[in-house]
């Protein structure tokens, strides 16, 4: 039921100094992560059924190349085969049944509980993603290389930003070109700057051993981590069309041992290496994607898995790469109706922005996928905020913009609640034999932290208004509450966990630059 709250009079002075009252109380907040989506869906049932119908033909008929001699004896015990031409197929009923067996639930859990995150059904929750090789600094407005430093940097601030629910590394440290030096500095810093769940990448099979044992020495002693892993695996074990790539299927392997929950990344490029009609994308990226899922389920049956259908666009008339597209939308938002209709776990892209900066462009081309695909029902949407330029570059003040955008979003996929007190026929009753607006109703003041969400940046105010407060735009405002944002440096590695770390890896980033003064910022 409602809270009923006292009338206080004084207009709107008054209402401010109630709602800061209210806010006190815990009330439940109008987002949060983990409302479900599933409202909008581009495809018809019997579409996404055809969809997957022939993504099994796929399978079956044409198969999978480059298979690991691992994968290939342990999937023949399981009644595939290879054909003439040496790729990997997989017979409908066993499709059937490693769909029907696979981990429909779990928790990515984090460092600190209160940002655990439960993965079922259509629970929606936002992150971060990618593997930029460029930062649009700060300081020129110029893009250059990103640095380890840039990995720390927006960890530090994604930690601070509410509606990015868990962070994954979104661009790759340029100047450490080794992949084992690369990969345990990425974890490094990952850990050092927030204790929200994590995701990164790990490059070749050999590292995941040394990553886990650097997570374990954070989590408590030897295998602590694989209790609570709170950082998922990410990986592309598909080469499109239609191909593992041995490397990473090796990965994906070692990380299964080690107690890592998998997020495998299916990205075929419509129109450059899957196919230039939606559908057929739709039906060679849910088909890869199902070889991965049936690769991990072969590997332990019921592993937790994110089924990560991610399906890229081309701009035809370049070849090149379009994240802010509407049709990448439909196809993410077709990959999730796809995964809800089977029960499973689902990873996809969001907002990817073609712009260079969080201009105008940014915007539509952020909002309007991260809406799509939110409705739609996917469980974990990347790339929802931060990244621009197709995913190439990384803007420090897009998170925060972004961060906002991601409050609306998350009320679209909140909905409207239809009860007898919100249906407020009484309230109506009320209004129109008394003062005619609701403004000072019990009603209206009980709900208006509960039921809207209200903009930090956006503007709202007059044109006077805006003007005398020195007409800034969002950009602008975005700019100062990063500077603000950038004086916070976490201290979520305890010193002796720091110095046991330090004195097992060749960690790059020196103390000095995690703590105030490091002239960055």
């Amino acid at each position: 039921p409602m809270p009923r709250v006292r009338k206080k009079g004084g207009g709107r002075a008054a209402r401010i100094a109630l709602r800061s009252e209210e806010n006190k109380e815990n009330k439940p907040a109008p987002i949060r992560a983990g409302f479900s989506g599933g409202q909008y869906k581009p495809l018809t049932d019997e579409e996404a059924l055809k969809i997957h119908h022939t993504a099994l033909d796929v399978l079956e008929q044409i198969g999978m190349g480059r298979a690991t001699p691992r994968l290939i004896e342990m999937a023949k015990a399981r009644g595939c085969w290879v054909n003439d031409r040496g790729r990997l197929c997989f017979p409908k009923p066993l499709m059937e049944e490693i769909i029907a067996g696979a981990c429909k639930s779990f928790t990515l859990y984090a460092r600190d509980p209160k940002h655990d995150l439960e993965i079922s059904g259509s629970r929606v929750h936002f992150g971060t993603g990618g593997a930029a090789i460029s930062v649009h600094d700060f300081k020129t407005g110029y893009y250059r290389p990103s640095t380890l430093a840039d990995i720390y940097d927006f960890a530090r601030l994604s930690d601070q930003l509410s509606n990015i629910h868990w962070f994954t590394r979104p661009v790759i440290a340029t100047e450490l070109p080794d992949p084992y030096e690369l990969d345990i500095n990425t974890a490094y810093v990952l850990a050092a700057a927030t204790k929200k769940h994590l995701g990164t990448a790990i490059t070749i099979p050999e590292n995941v051993a040394p990553v886990t044992d650097l997570f374990d020495i954070i989590a408590g002693g030897p295998g602590k981590f694989a209790e609570r892993p709170f950082c998922k695996l990410h990986s592309c074990p598909i080469v499109p069309p239609l191909n593992y790539g041995p490397e990473a299927v090796d990965t994906i392997w070692e990380g299964i041992q080690r107690g890592w929950t998998i997020n495998s990344i299916t990205a075929g490029q419509s129109g450059a290496t899957a196919p230039a009609p939606l559908a057929g994308a739709l039906v060679q990226t849910h088909a890869e994607t199902l070889a991965s899922l049936a690769m991990v389920n072969i590997f332990k049956p019921g592993h937790p898995f994110i089924f990560g259908n991610w399906p890229f666009v081309a701009d035809l008339r370049t070849g090149a790469m379009t994240g802010g597209s509407a049709e990448g939308g439909l196809l993410n938002s077709g990959a999730a109706q796809l995964a809800n209709m089977l029960n499973l776990p689902s990873g996809v892209a969001g907002g990817m922005p073609d712009s260079k900066i969080p201009d105008a462009q940014s915007g539509y081309e952020s909002a309007l996928p991260n809406v799509m695909i939110g409705l739609a029902g996917a469980n974990l949407v990347y790339e929802s905020a931060g990244m621009r330029a197709s995913i190439l570059g990384s803007s420090y003040e897009a998170y925060v913009i972004d961060n906002e955008a991601l409050s609306s979003v998350l009320r679209a996929v909140r909905g409207i609640e239809v009860t007898e007190e919100t249906l407020s026929f009484d309230v109506i009753k009320e209004a129109v034999a008394g003062p005619g607006h609701f403004l000072g109703s019990d009603q209206t003041i009980a709900v208006m932290e509960t039921e809207y969400v209200y903009p930090d940046l956006g503007d709202r105010q007059t044109p006077d208004m805006w003007q005398d407060a020195g007409a800034q735009d969002l950009w602008q405002k975005a700019r100062t509450r990063v500077q603000e944002l950038m004086k916070f440096y976490p201290e979520y590695l305890t010193p002796e966990q720091d110095q046991a770390i330090r004195a097992q890896f060749d960690i790059k980033i020196a103390p000095e630059e995690m703590r105030a003064g490091s002239g960055r910022w």
